[in-house]
C-alpha cells in the first residue's frame, strides 16, 4: 500500500511536467483539506518527581509525624502555607493599589489643551479686531510659548521620578515571584506528605479497625473504625483546600511576570516621552512660532476676506432655510393623517391585549384548579399513608 504524501519520483521530466498541470472540473464542491487532530492538554499529576532527594526524604519524615486523629492538627494542617499566599496576594494587589498616574495624567491633559491652543487668542470683533489680531498673535505665542515649556519642564521631572517607581516595583516584582516559588514548593509538599499519610492510613490502619470492629462486634470498635474513615474523610477535604490555594499560588507566578511587564512597557514608554515626545513638543512649538512671523502679514488681508464671504453665505443660508420653512409650516394640517392612523392601530392593539390577557387568565385559573385538587389528593394520601 503506498502512501499518497510520498513523493513520487520519475525519470521522466515530461511526465511530470503533464502530471503537474490543473485538473479543471464542473463539480461546485471541492475537495476538503484533512481535519487536524486537536489532543487535549495531558492533565498534571501531583507526584513527588519535581522534588529533590532532600525534600522528598523531608515529606517522607514529615508524613510519619501526621496525626489525623487529632482535630487541631487537621484544622490547621498547611495553614502556614496558605496564610503566606495569602499574604503574597495582598501584598501584590496593594503594589498594584498604590501606582497612582493620577497627578501624571492630569498634568498631561493640562498640557494637551494648552498645546492645542497654542497660537490662538481670544476672539476679537469687527474689523478692527482681525488687524489688531494680526498684530498681538506673535507677543500672544511668545507668552504661550514660555507658559508650556515650563509644564514641559515639570512633567518631564514627574516622569522621571515615576520611572525610578517603576523601575523599583519591577525589582520588587523578582523578589514576590520568588518567594511564590518557595509558598507554591512548601504547599507541594504539604500536600505530597498528607496524601502519603493519607494512603497508608487507608490501606492499613483503616482495614484493621473495620476487621477488628467485625470480629468482635463491639459498639466501641465500630466507633473507631467510624472515627477515624471520618477524619480520613475531613483530612481529603483539608487537602483539597490545600490543592486549590496551590493552584492560586501556581496562577499567581504568570500574574506576578505580568505585572512585572506593564511596570517594565510603562517604563519604556516614559524613557521614550523623555527623550522623543518631549524634545518633539518644544521643536514643534518653536517651528510654529517661525512659521508665524511669515504668514502675520497676509493673515489680517485674508481674514476681512474670509469674513466677507462668510457674512454672504450666512445671509443666504438663512434665507433658504426660513422662506422653506415657512411655507412647509403653511402647508401643513393641524393634525397629520399619520398621528390619526398611529393612535387607532395603537387602540385596536391595546384592545387586542388586553382580550389576550384575560383569555389566558381564565385558563390559569381553571388549569391552577386542577393542580390544587392533585396536590389536596397527594397530600391526603400522604397522611392515610403515615397513619399506616
Amino acid at each position: 500500500m503506498t502512501d499518497n504524501n510520498i513523493p513520487q519520483l520519475t525519470l521522466n521530466p515530461d511526465a511530470a511536467e503533464a502530471e503537474a498541470v490543473p485538473q479543471l472540473t464542473l463539480e461546485p464542491s471541492a475537495p476538503t483539506a484533512p481535519e487536524v487532530e486537536k489532543t487535549a492538554p495531558k492533565p498534571v499529576e501531583l507526584d513527588d518527581s519535581m522534588l529533590s532527594d532532600a525534600e522528598k526524604k523531608a515529606v517522607e519524615d514529615f508524613s510519619k509525624k501526621i496525626d489525623i486523629m487529632d482535630s487541631q492538627l487537621v484544622l490547621q494542617y498547611g495553614a502556614a502555607a496558605q496564610k503566606s499566599v495569602a499574604g503574597f496576594s495582598e501584598n501584590a494587589l496593594n503594589s498594584v493599589r498604590t501606582k497612582d498616574l493620577g497627578e501624571i495624567g492630569k498634568s498631561l491633559s493640562e498640557l494637551v489643551v494648552e498645546l492645542k491652543g497654542f497660537g490662538e487668542e481670544e476672539e476679537k470683533k469687527g474689523l478692527f479686531g482681525k488687524f489688531k489680531k494680526a498684530g498681538n498673535k506673535l507677543e500672544t505665542m511668545k507668552a504661550q510659548y514660555a507658559k508650556v515649556e515650563t509644564n514641559v519642564d515639570k512633567i518631564a521631572r514627574e516622569l522621571e521620578q515615576h520611572q525610578v517607581t517603576l523601575l523599583k516595583d519591577v525589582a520588587m516584582f523578582d523578589q514576590m515571584y520568588e518567594l511564590n516559588l518557595k509558598y507554591y514548593k512548601e504547599l507541594t509538599m504539604y500536600i505530597l506528605a498528607g496524601k502519603k499519610k493519607l494512603a497508608d492510613i487507608r490501606a492499613n490502619q483503616l482495614p484493621a479497625l473495620q476487621a477488628k470492629a467485625q470480629q468482635s462486634g463491639a459498639q466501641e470498635d465500630a466507633q473507631a473504625f467510624n472515627d477515624m474513615a471520618q477524619m480520613c474523610d475531613r483530612f481529603e477535604k483539608k487537602l483539597h483546600d490545600l490543592e486549590l490555594t496551590r493552584m492560586i499560588s501556581i496562577q499567581m507566578g504568570p500574574q506576578t511576570r505580568l505585572l512585572q511587564n506593564n511596570d517594565t512597557q510603562m517604563v519604556e514608554k516614559i524613557q521614550s516621552s523623555l527623550v522623543n515626545t518631549i524634545p518633539l513638543w518644544k521643536s514643534q512649538m518653536v517651528l510654529a512660532l517661525g512659521i508665524e512671523h511669515g504668514r502675520q502679514a497676509a493673515a489680517a488681508q485674508s481674514a476681512v476676506t474670509n469674513m466677507t464671504n462668510e457674512l454672504l453665505k450666512k445671509n443666504a443660508d438663512m434665507l433658504k432655510m426660513g422662506t422653506i420653512q415657512t411655507a412647509k409650516e403653511a402647508e401643513r394640517s393641524v393634525v397629520d393623517i399619520e398621528t390619526l392612523q398611529h393612535t387607532n392601530q395603537q387602540l385596536i392593539s391595546t384592545l387586542d391585549e388586553v382580550l389576550n390577557i384575560q383569555r389566558e387568565g381564565a385558563q390559569k385559573r381553571k388549569e391552577a384548579e386542577v393542580e390544587l385538587g392533585r396536590i389536596e389528593g397527594e397530600l391526603r394520601a400522604k397522611l392515610l399513608e403515615l397513619r399506616k
